[in-house]
């Protein structure tokens, strides 16, 4: 005799299975099953994912962004003076002021040469040597601001400019002037009075002697 074949009962149905109901019990579980390992897969890899990103930003070295190399306006002095052939300042500052430019620029008839400080991260600062001009000159510079009183620093008298209006002087706040022989020397920008003022103190003797020697 063949052994028997134990039926399984299904307590919901009161009685064995069929052969169809035992293949489609077996093929709900295999879904089942596929479905939970399928999510269980979905997580492991949103874990390595993560893992891997978390990798790339924090472990990996990366190296720093160089800064950015500064300007000596001395060399780009000496060219502009010999070949204008005249004296050219370059203000002696303090080592943490940055330079940002230094040029000769050309406006309307008058050509100047101008230095482009930032003493700090919050203004700037720049002196101009404009050639053989005047007071006009500034006021041009300054969108027709005039002098609103003058300054004696170190034996030099400046002219005090402070527009009204800074958004139609390109954010400048206030300016000192000064005749200095046949130029004008004009230190604007958005710097404080104070470090403008320490800016004409450096350039002080320099002035003096372009006065001089027009005398």
């Amino acid at each position: 005799m063949s052994p028997r074949t134990t039926q399984r009962v299904v307590a919901e149905l009161g009685r064995p299975e069929t052969p169809d109901e035992t293949a489609a019990r077996k093929a709900e579980s295999s879904r089942i099953y596929r479905s939970s390992q399928t999510f269980r897969n979905l997580i492991a890899a949103i874990i390595v994912t993560v893992a891997v990103v978390f990798i790339v930003i924090f472990g990996v070295p990366r190296g720093e962004l160089p800064e950015r190399e500064g300007i000596d306006p001395a060399p780009i002095a000496a060219q502009a003076g010999e070949s204008l052939g005249r004296t050219v300042i370059v203000p002696a500052v303090p080592s943490d002021w940055r330079v940002n430019a230094a040029e000769v620029s050309s406006d309307g008839g008058s050509s100047s040469w101008s230095i482009a400080y930032v003493p700090d991260d919050e203004g700037f600062i720049r002196f101009a040597q404009a050639f053989d001009t005047d007071e006009v000159w500034a006021r041009s510079a300054l969108a027709g601001s005039a002098p609103a009183d003058t300054l004696q620093i170190d034996g030099v008298e400046w002219d005090v400019f402070e527009p009204a209006d800074p958004s139609r002087t390109a954010n400048i706040s206030y300016a000192l002037g000064t005749q200095a022989g046949s130029d004008y020397v004009l230190l604007y920008g958005a710097a404080t009075p104070e470090q403008t003022a320490e800016l004409a103190a450096i350039v002080a003797s320099d002035v003096k002697e372009l006065q001089g020697a027009t005398r």
